[in-house]
């Protein structure tokens, strides 16, 4: 069944209720379902976690991210959290895909989240895959974001210390809680395969804990450098890389479900959010891109904006027209390049040049044939372009029926 990206709610095992996103493929079923832990003191809505997911969505994966306890939009006391509590969101958050949709195939953490997701894979039998990013070697690493409040905390029992510009407090209890967990011990029965990715450039987690991680785990074992990023992900294409590696490299892994028919009868869905920009996922039979505006217009330039993908059906349908006509005549034709270009131009001798009306959509399309042929079937050739079916339908009279579409979940 066809789902929505929406906004949720889960309890954990406290009875703590979690804010959370599900972030859905557009128009299919799922291949799999996956989790997204964020980062320390984070939140589901760091811009990062968004396009980690969004593109790992795009690729036919739905992920459930959510904050854990205490942070974002869920309820509970951050001061009373642990590493601990975090693992055990996790696996409240597994125990919620599971009944409502699918048991989860694929975790994925960022930074601390990445350790996290290490111990709660080891607990969670469906999971066949482990990804993490700027994840720490050791549980305890997360101390030197403490501002050196560690012995203040451990003899008066608590303190306030500044993260990323934002007071917590922190407890006893969260020191105690991860100075007791062994990451190097987990790790020497840990045989689930795991993708560690990290940036070189990378100054809250230094890379020095991936290669640890690396070394610390069994194959099979992946490492992606991700040069140029910062811990937080914060550039827009390397949060969309790493989503879409995420969802390649698992797919080795993970019992992929059967390509369904689309409940609708559409060939191709777009799917907006409120919180991008223009760019746009598309769904294109079992194809997935992505559609965008150039950055001079708002913009992230991440694909290709709608005239282009305009232009593009022509050049495509010209260049199969021709392949398929010159196969059928058993011509030599070797290759076929088609460049179209598309702009606005006025109406042939029109007498109101000035008026919108007299402007009309004009593709320029030229044509490179490469192959033992002759003139005469190279003639021939640019006759058959002009019978390409997009060609065709382009240069006859269009009519665009628009209804709004009322889903199930409007109707509730």
């Amino acid at each position: 069944m066809n789902q929505k990206s929406r906004n949720i709610t889960f309890t954990n095992s406290e009875g703590i209720e979690l804010s959370a996103h599900m972030e859905f493929p557009p128009d299919i079923h799922p291949k799999a379902y996956a989790i997204f832990a964020h980062c320390f003191t984070c939140s589901k809505n760091l811009l990062a976690a968004k396009n980690l997911t969004r593109s790992m969505a795009k690729e036919g994966i739905a992920v459930l991210r959510f904050d854990f306890t205490g942070l974002g939009e869920s309820q509970g006391d951050f001061e009373d959290s642990n590493f601990s509590s975090n693992v055990s969101d996790l696996l409240a958050a597994s125990q919620f895909l599971e009944s409502e949709f699918e048991a989860p195939q694929v975790i994925i953490g960022h930074s601390l989240g990445g350790a996290a997701v290490i111990y709660a894979a080891s607990k969670l039998e469906s999971i066949r895959a482990v990804a993490t990013v700027g994840a720490p070697a050791s549980v305890d690493h997360v101390v030197h974001l403490l501002e050196g409040k560690k012995e203040e905390v451990m003899e008066k029992g608590e303190a306030d210390v500044k993260i990323s510009g934002r007071k917590f407090k922190i407890k006893k209890q969260f020191l105690e809680d991860i100075e007791s967990k062994n990451l190097e011990k987990l790790m020497s029965d840990f045989r689930k395969p795991i993708l560690i990715m990290h940036s070189p450039q990378d100054e809250i987690v230094s890379v020095d804990n991936a290669a640890k991680l690396y070394d610390m785990a069994w194959h099979p074992k992946s490492f992606v450098s991700l040069d140029g990023a910062d811990h937080l992900l914060s550039k827009k294409k390397d949060s969309l890389y790493v989503g879409q590696l995420i969802a390649s490299w698992s797919s080795r892994y993970v019992d992929e479900q059967e390509e369904e028919t689309p409940e609708t009868d559409h060939r191709v869905v777009a799917q907006l959010t409120r919180e991008n920009n223009f760019t746009t996922t598309m769904k294109a039979g079992k194809h997935s891109f992505l559609a965008d505006e150039p950055e001079d217009v708002g913009g992230d330039n991440l694909g290709p904006n709608p005239y282009d993908l305009l232009a593009s059906a022509l050049a495509a349908c010209t260049a199969m027209t021709i392949k398929m006509y010159s196969d059928r005549k058993e011509w030599k034709l070797e290759q076929v390049n088609v460049h179209v270009d598309h702009k606005k131009s006025h109406k042939a001798d029109c007498e109101e040049c000035e008026k919108k009306s007299s402007r009309i959509d004009h593709f320029e399309r030229s044509i490179e044939i490469d192959g033992d042929l002759s003139d005469e079937q190279c003639s021939r050739l640019l006759e058959i372009a002009n019978k390409c079916p997009v060609h065709k339908t382009l240069e006859t009279e269009n009519f665009v029926d628009t209804f709004l579409k009322q889903t199930k979940d409007d109707k509730k």
